[in-house]
C-alpha cells in the first residue's frame, strides 16, 4: 500500500508515541538512519525499524503522555519537513549519551515539557529512510529547571551520579531501548 509523504512524516511521530512495531515496519525503510542518534542509548542507532523503535522507548522512558503536536507538514518525492511541537510531563529520568556512555541524567521533576522542533525526512521506496532534526533543546532544558543551572535541580543531578542512580538510570533505560528494538 502505497502511503501518501506527509503521512509517513506523521507516521514516525506516532511511532515515536506509542512503540507500535506493526506501524514501524509500514513506515520506516530497512536502511533507515537517524542521525540524532548520537545523544540515545545505542539500540537507537540501529538500522530500520528497530532504531525507531528504541527511540520511542528511551522517550517514553522520561516523558509520559509523550505527544508530537504537528504544526506543519511539507514533502516533496524525496524528503518531508515537519514542524512540531513535543510535549509530556518529564517522569522517569531524561537520559543522554555520548559515544554509547552516560553523558548527562535528568531526574524526574514532574515538570511538564512543550518546545518545537523541525524534522527533515528523507523517503525511498514509499518508506522513510532518513532522520535529522532542529530542535529548542534549550528551552526543554529550561523547562526541566537545567539550564540556566539552578542550585537544587543541580544538586539533584550531582547527587544522583554520585550514589550511581544515574548509572542504573542509564542501564535501565539502555535496556528498555534495546527490548524495543528487538521488536521489529
Amino acid at each position: 500500500m502505497a502511503v501518501d509523504a506527509s503521512e509517513l512524516g506523521r507516521g514516525i511521530f506516532r511511532i515515536l508515541e506509542t512503540g507500535d512495531p506493526a506501524l514501524a515496519a509500514e513506515v520506516v525503510h530497512e536502511d533507515f538512519h537517524n542521525r540524532e542518534a548520537a545523544v540515545s542509548p545505542t539500540a537507537c542507532s540501529a538500522p530500520g525499524p528497530a532504531g525507531v523503535l528504541a527511540s520511542s522507548a528511551w522517550m517514553r522512558s522520561a516523558f509520559s503522555d509523550l505527544r508530537f503536536t504537528v504544526l506543519g507538514v511539507v514533502s516533496d518525492r524525496d524528503q518531508v519537513w515537519v514542524r512540531l511541537r513535543m510535549q509530556g510531563r518529564h517522569t522517569g529520568p531524561f537520559i543522554r549519551f555520548r559515544d554509547g556512555a552516560l553523558d548527562q541524567a535528568v531526574p524526574p521533576t514532574g515538570r511538564e515539557i512543550d518546545f518545537e522542533q523541525i524534522h527533515v525526512l528523507g523517503l525511498l521506496d514509499g518508506k522513510v529512510v532518513t532522520h535529522e532534526a532542529v530542535r529548542d533543546d534549550i528551552t526543554m532544558l529550561g523547562q526541566l529547571g537545567v539550564f540556566p543551572p539552578a542550585p537544587a535541580g543541580m544538586l539533584r543531578m550531582i547527587s544522583w551520579r554520585l550514589t550511581g542512580r544515574s548509572t542504573r538510570a542509564a542501564t535501565q533505560v539502555s535496556a528498555q531501548a534495546a527490548a524495543a528494538a528487538a521488536q521489529s
